[in-house]
């Protein structure tokens, strides 16, 4: 009966949170930090490490709304996890990007930052699926981004089925400070989907969307839809390698990107177990 009560109560705030933000053209992927998360949290005592690198190999080629192109940049993001519980966790990015040369002066530049608190049903609720709530919110340099400020509600629901791995985020963010502001609450849906066709390669696909304004989508042409083949590697309970590459199906967005996370986890007073993303 407890478990129920749990997972009544975790789903209630999870619905009242998300129509709370339901409120009075869409961006393209977010290309510093490419990633479905899992609804697993980094245990209590645990610090992840992680850099991701993305290469846009055919992006925009000129300045459009004051951002400097993407074409040929390299973004390389660092993100520090920390888990204060088993249900839990903090995560701090911090986003760079390398120019081309003459490209905003070239050479590499510190975008912004974020921080994204979340909170996990534990596994004690014994629930079907899996689920935790994130919050994101962070700055980022102007001629980086259309907003300078913005904030990103994230449930997570996933489930594993023999070898087979699905993950859903069905984001829903909104610009604080620039351009964007007007549009109000935009919902982002992501998908991951993976098997395992070795105790140690996982294989499938990653799903980005931009739909726009909840209240009023974007016409079709004007989404954005990123499709990524990806690989995870299971090679360490401690380490985390995951290799994709992304076209845009609508052409509204970077078109072809290559992304690459690394990752480490660091154990503070106990063995942390095998964290799957």
């Amino acid at each position: 009966m407890v478990k129920y009560t749990h997972c009544l109560v975790f789903g209630s705030v999870l619905l009242t949170t998300t129509l709370s933000v339901l409120s009075p053209p869409a961006q393209a992927q977010d290309n510093y930090e490419i990633q479905v998360y899992s609804s697993e949290a980094t245990p209590k005592n645990v610090t992840m490490v992680e850099i991701h690198s993305n290469f846009t190999v055919d992006g925009s080629k000129q300045v459009i709304n004051g951002v400097l192109p993407t074409n040929h940049a390299m973004h390389e993001t660092l993100e520090i996890t920390q888990g204060w519980t088993d249900w839990f966790e903090t995560g701090f990015y911090v986003f760079s990007s390398i120019q081309p040369g003459g490209s905003g002066g070239g050479g590499w530049n510190w975008v912004g930052d974020h921080i994204r608190p979340r909170f996990t049903a534990p596994e004690s609720w014994h629930l079907p699926v899996g689920l935790s709530l994130a919050q994101e919110i962070g700055y980022q340099r102007r001629k980086f981004a259309e907003d300078s400020w913005n904030y990103e509600l994230r449930p997570i629901i996933d489930k594993k089925l023999g070898r087979w791995y699905f993950a859903f985020n069905p984001a829903f963010d909104r610009a604080l400070h620039g351009l964007n502001t007007g549009r109000g609450w935009e919902f982002s849906p992501n998908v991951k989907v993976g098997f395992d066709f070795t105790k140690k390669i996982t294989g499938g696909f990653e799903y980005y969307g931009a739909l726009g304004p909840v209240s009023n989508f974007d016409p079709i042409s004007q989404q954005s839809q990123q499709i990524f083949p990806r690989i995870d590697l299971n090679l360490s309970p401690n380490w985390e390698f995951n290799f994709g590459a992304g076209v845009d199906v609508s052409n509204s967005a970077d078109h072809l990107i290559i992304k690459c996370i690394i990752g480490r986890r660091f154990s503070w007073g106990r063995k942390s177990g095998a964290a799957q993303k």
